[in-house]
């Protein structure tokens, strides 16, 4: 027996649930109206969708919106002045430490009875404390006296000490995390192989932008041991670094005048040695102007009232680092292939479960529609395969058709049979004048039965079985789609567009041996190949040039045999016209010399056997009037239709006409 098993629901036992094709659905209007595949699958990772169980799937944009939303809540949070605030408290305390042992010892002096020393204790404990009582009031004036203050208590000095070690540390592994390893020791031996280390740094950048290759395996051979996240190139190496330094000065531009002053004097009273500050300064300099796209002049006003203190401020620079880089990677993804380089995880840590989630589907965007045949690659460039042609007209004809009633949609069929060249897949016995068309596998059966098998067979009249054949006819239709601008600034381009996505999938669905093409008309006319008739998109000139468009269709329906037919959709009247000097000439209102050109062609379609009909989607006068004078000569068909209901209209008429030829035949 299947077993089952059930649990509560918590929304993680399951991802998104769609396929290609309800993927290629959440495109295809997006596709069909600016003709860019690549376009709309850039939406698509920009809005996000909504699957099949009506779940969503986070977009680009709402996930940079909670990465700045993320940002604002640490601004919102912290106040940097903790960085000074937790200093000088220690500080303060030292201080009185030093003050009790300066008691201490002349308590001690006294106590073993020796004035004298005593004497002399009081004396320098009384200069000394004269000096504790006038420290500068700012954090760098405090540390800078303090570092040349003779210490009389030694547990003070020790703890002292200690303090400008820890805090030299940390200013130089916010300044420089990738080396956090490597500057944790700062004895004399160490603190010259830092010094040396940056100096090879700034001269490899040096020989950089001189054209020159450093020898960076070299570099790595002799300091590699300082950098944990083992950089595999310079590049690798310098933008790690320059990351950091960059995310410290957004932090130094982010506080008041007054911060950054008593920061920058804390910087210069730690590190003390000058060769070392240097070195720091010159690379810093270097970086900024090697990666000058890191965003060194931002900042980031800190609004909160949480004091952050110096030791946190290692965490708050990598978590805004790590908010900056993905908002960076996010804003300049521009097809899903781009998104492989951002960490689902990462995503996961900082804005939650259901944007990594959201991240991955989206990464496997273009992989899915790859898989199913719909779109492949070339030369960069997304591009729909003829699968995905056919499933996006199948898409729009199933739109339309589900708007259709099933009696006026008619079907593409003739119930008689009879003489014909077309095979049904059926047979009956032959009748005097039939077309002779054998079926030899029941003819043969027939004889078998009749005589009980045996050989040779032999053949009698009787035995004679024909394959039934349908009587046929061959449409050929070329559609006439009016691409100018006044089609998309009244919002009609998208609609006649899946009226041709629609045709395009019933003909060659359908009826596969009927003829099919395709005209744009703008200011000038173009034929348009049905591979790529979803990139067609709207001419950003004005012009409604329905004599070239008439003169192309003309040609094309000439290479072709059967019934011919234009079908022509437009929202205005002729206004440009080809010149015999190839030119074009355009004028509004509509000029006499372009009505009489476009009806020329129309007397041309009219000798060849071409039936133009037309679908208006504007009742203007100048149109109307010259709709009327093309039906009396052509003795086409016209309709005055919406682009909500064009779809019904010219797929109704296209399979009457069928029909009406099948049984006229």
């Amino acid at each position: 027996m299947t077993k089952f098993r059930y649990s509560r629901w918590d929304g993680s036992q399951r991802g998104f649930d769609y396929d290609a094709d309800s993927l290629l659905a959440e495109m295809a209007d997006d596709l069909m109206y600016h003709g860019d595949l690549n376009a709309a699958l850039r939406r698509v990772m920009q809005q996000g969708m909504t699957d099949r169980e009506g779940r969503d799937m986070q977009g680009l944009r709402e996930m940079m919106e909670r990465l700045r939303e993320r940002r604002r809540e640490l601004q919102d949070k912290y106040d940097l002045g903790g960085v000074y605030d937790d200093i000088n408290a220690q500080l303060d305390e030292i201080v009185e430490q030093e003050k009790a042992g300066q008691q201490r010892r002349i308590d001690e002096a006294r106590a073993s009875d020796d004035d004298a020393r005593a004497e002399h204790l009081e004396s320098l404990a009384s200069d000394r404390r004269l000096e504790l009582d006038n420290l500068a009031p700012d954090l760098a004036g405090r540390v800078q006296t303090l570092q040349n203050y003779d210490w009389m208590d030694d547990a003070a000095r020790e703890r002292f000490e200690q303090l400008m070690e820890e805090l030299r540390k940390q200013l130089l592994d916010n300044m420089f995390k990738q080396m956090s390893q490597g500057l944790s020791q700062q004895s004399p031996e160490q603190l010259q192989r830092t010094k040396d280390m940056m100096a090879e740094l700034n001269e490899m950048l040096r020989q950089r932008e001189g054209g020159n290759e450093p020898d960076f395996a070299g570099f790595m051979d002799r300091y590699g041991d300082m950098f944990p996240s083992n950089p595999q190139s310079l590049d690798e190496l310098l933008e790690q670094m320059a990351r950091d330094m960059a995310a410290m000065q957004r932090l130094m531009n982010s506080m008041s005048p007054e911060q950054r002053a008593q920061l920058q004097q804390l910087a210069e009273s730690l590190l003390d040695d000058m060769d070392l500050r240097w070195q720091v300064d010159e690379l810093a300099r270097n970086l900024q102007s090697a990666f000058p796209q890191m965003g060194w002049g931002g900042s980031s006003p800190f609004r909160g009232d949480e004091p952050l203190g110096l030791e946190s401020l290692t965490g708050m620079l990598d978590q805004l680092g790590d908010l900056d880089a993905l908002q960076n990677m996010l804003q300049n993804a521009t097809d899903p292939s781009k998104l492989a380089e951002v960490d689902p995880d990462q995503i996961s840590d900082l804005i939650g479960e259901d944007a990594a989630e959201s991240l991955r589907e989206l990464q496997r965007l273009a992989k899915t529609l790859e898989e199913a045949g719909l779109i492949e690659q070339t030369e960069g460039r997304y591009e729909l395969t003829p699968k995905g042609v056919r499933r996006i007209g199948q898409r729009a004809l199933g739109d339309l058709f589900k708007k259709l009633a099933a009696e006026r949609a008619g079907k593409h069929e003739v119930e008689r049979t009879g003489a014909g060249h077309e095979r049904s897949n059926d047979h009956k016995p032959y009748e005097f004048g039939d077309p002779f068309h054998l079926d030899v596998g029941q003819t043969i059966r027939n004889a078998i039965w009749r005589t009980g098998g045996g050989t040779p067979v032999r053949l009698a009249q009787e035995d004679f079985e024909i394959e039934r054949t349908e009587q046929t006819t061959r449409s050929a239709t070329v559609l006439m789609l009016d691409v100018s601008l006044s089609m998309e600034m009244r919002g009609r381009f998208l609609a006649a567009k899946k009226v041709a996505m629609a045709l395009h999938a019933l003909i060659s669905g359908q009826f596969p041996r009927d003829y099919l093409g395709m005209v744009s008309f703008g200011r000038v006319a173009r034929e348009v190949k049905l591979s790529k008739l979803p990139e067609a998109s709207w001419d950003f000139e004005w012009g409604t040039n329905m004599q070239h468009a008439l003169m192309l269709a003309r040609q094309m329906l000439g290479r072709q045999t059967g019934q011919k037919q234009i079908i022509m959709i437009t929202d205005g009247e002729p206004t440009a016209h080809i010149l015999p000097t190839g030119g074009t000439f355009f004028d509004y209102p509509p000029d006499p010399s372009t009505v009489e050109a476009t009806l020329r062609e129309v007397i041309r379609c009219t000798r060849d056997g071409i039936r133009i009909n037309t679908f208006m989607l504007e009742e203007s006068h100048y149109l109307k009037d010259f709709v009327e004078r093309m039906m009396h000569m052509n003795r086409g068909r016209a309709f005055f239709t919406t682009p909500e209901n064009l779809g019904d209209y010219v797929l109704v008429d296209f399979l009457e006409q069928r029909r009406h030829h099948r049984h006229a035949s």
